[in-house]
């Protein structure tokens, strides 16, 4: 399988040389960044099969340029496009934290669960220059809102402080999105992604330091990463995971020639079967998708119910998804809020 390798000779003048271990290397550098002048951070979700109604996301696009990502065709309502656009062309709200804040002051506002991030990875490399999840989620701990947290990098190690406070003030719940197994497979189809195996090690860090954390087998891709689900589950489980999801590979719009292209690219000789497997949890038509909601993310056919099977049955057996408070990353959407207004300051009159 073709990868993206870092390409950069060392400098034969220096007396140190940079390396990174698999999956650490940055991304490529022709990353454009570009102001989002948005009033507003709080984005509604009514979709009847999505585990929250509120979600934030600091970032519009994403430099992982995983090539299956669903949120590719919202760069095109940007009169951008959702290939290398979407990885290279970020779209950045320097002021999420503080419109946060006013979110939190209206008195509309009841303290309900809020996803970070319900489109792009919250701790893309960008947010370790520029901290705008963490400067959100301290909001979130003044006010002691309940956060979910969804990502696939090892930046969220910076935030573990941030995390123990949450989750003993409000209420908090971290998911590492964690499809493979295998290394190889993982960088042919999410380039910019630490490696499974640095995810695993991610787990096993957040759980010895006390933040509740799980996996979210997301996308599984029939022909690709289903036979490594089980391994995936055996191996969070064991870093300490307490909970785990999945959801089927999903291609809207422009994703399903982005996704196609980089398999063929990378897979060349099983990239029919694979397309071939992904339809058959489509209704076994031509279909690559299916938009209806309670299908999209589970497919249909008896391919689909495989892997549901297999999931329901590796996550009783490792005993996953058993703790009431953690059993799944939304678990808690519509328990009672700890949500709390901080208290304002007051001006001291004079005696004078």
């Amino acid at each position: 399988m073709k990868s993206r390798p870092t390409e950069n000779p060392p400098n034969r003048f220096h007396a140190q040389v940079v390396t990174y271990d698999d999956g650490e290397a940055p991304p490529p550098a022709h990353v454009t960044v570009i102001d989002d002048q948005s009033r507003s951070i709080l984005a509604h979700n009514d979709s009847p099969d999505i585990g929250f109604r509120w979600s934030v996301n600091p970032y519009r696009g994403c430099q992982h340029a995983c090539a299956y990502c669903y949120a590719r065709p919202s760069h095109e309502y940007l009169d951008l496009g959702a290939g290398t656009d979407f990885d290279t062309k970020i779209v950045v709200k320097r002021e999420a934290a503080t419109l946060l804040r006013e979110a939190f002051d209206k008195p509309s506002w009841q303290g309900e669960l809020v996803m970070f991030s319900g489109v792009t990875d919250c701790y893309q490399p960008l947010e370790s220059e520029l901290e705008l999840t963490r400067r959100c989620l301290e909001v979130c701990l003044a006010y002691r809102n309940p956060v979910s947290l969804i990502s696939k990098s090892a930046l969220v190690e910076r935030d573990i402080d941030l995390f123990l406070a949450l989750a003993e003030h409000a209420r908090f719940g971290l998911s590492v999105s964690l499809a493979f197994s295998d290394n190889a497979t993982s960088r042919a189809i999410e380039p910019w992604v630490p490696s499974p195996d640095r995810r695993f090690k991610l787990i096993e860090t957040l759980a010895k330091a006390g933040v509740p954390v799980g996996v979210m087998c997301a996308p599984i891709i029939p022909g690709v990463n289903d036979s490594q689900m089980v391994t995936v589950l055996e191996r969070a489980a064991a870093a300490g995971a307490s909970w785990a999801g999945w959801v089927l590979l999903r291609l809207p719009g422009a994703v399903k020639q982005v996704f196609e292209d980089r398999i063929r690219g990378a897979m060349p000789l099983a990239a029919d079967k694979i397309l071939h497997r992904i339809r058959e949890t489509r209704g076994g038509g031509d279909k690559l998708y299916d938009a209806r909601f309670g299908v999209r993310g589970r497919g249909e056919g008896p391919y689909a119910e495989a892997i549901q099977m297999m999931f329901d049955a590796t996550v009783r057996r490792l005993g996953l998804n058993q703790r009431t408070r953690e059993r799944t990353m939304f678990s808690e959407s519509d328990a009672p809020t700890t949500f709390c207004r901080p208290a304002k300051p007051t001006k001291q009159l004079s005696l004078f």
